[in-house]
């Protein structure tokens, strides 16, 4: 009769990060769904600007100051938030709460420059088919900027409370950061086709 063999998996921990969490993949997922629907929005404006004969319609060509100062702010967070999810990786609570705090300052300011991106446009949402898929455009990427400064806000007041203790917040803070990287790199082609794509 075989023996038999007993594994003892209680030393193991209890929270996972990076790609052996399932909270990771969750994320991943999540920017592939997101990632989808900014290509196809991108697809709808692509496809009405081959319809239209002058493009923009019936609109001057949009200022592209509020958007590239949006760009500059946030390819300048890369380096803090790459920061964060390092010292995360290392567990250094002290890094992390400041990082955190200095990442939210990142998430805010950007929504000051969208304010003024949305007149910067030039035509309103509901004038013309180019109106309504800026403005669609535009409105996506805000959604995602508030999307991710609400959850880096929640991480932020965690950290500085006991809950800030429980390993696993170190992986969300990991998760959070990675978001944020899509957050940037989505706006990247986004800028591009909606500010200077027109002008060629």
């Amino acid at each position: 009769m075989k023996e038999r063999v007993v594994l003892d998996v209680s030393a193991l921990p209890l929270h996972a990060t990076g790609a052996a969490s399932p909270t990771w993949w969750g994320t991943c997922a999540f920017m592939l769904i997101e990632g989808t629907g900014f290509a196809l929005a991108l697809a709808v404006y692509f496809y009405l600007m081959s319809l239209a004969p002058h493009w923009p319609i019936r609109a001057p060509m949009p200022d592209p100051w509020p958007g590239t100062f949006l760009a500059l702010i946030l390819l300048a967070s890369v380096a803090p938030n790459v920061l964060v999810s390092r010292w995360a990786r290392q567990g250094d609570m002290r890094r992390v709460r400041l990082g955190l705090v200095v990442m939210c300052l990142f998430g805010i300011a950007p929504l000051f420059f969208r304010a003024y991106e949305f007149p910067a446009l030039r035509v309103r949402w509901d004038d013309n088919a180019y109106g309504s898929i800026t403005w669609t455009i535009l409105g996506l990427h805000t959604a995602h900027i508030v999307t991710d400064l609400v959850d880096t806000l929640v991480l932020t007041c965690l950290m500085f409370t006991r809950h800030g203790d429980n390993p696993r917040r170190f992986g969300d803070v990991e998760d959070n950061a990675l978001y944020w990287n899509f957050v940037v790199v989505t706006w990247i082609p986004l800028y591009a086709s909606l500010y200077w794509v027109p002008r060629l």
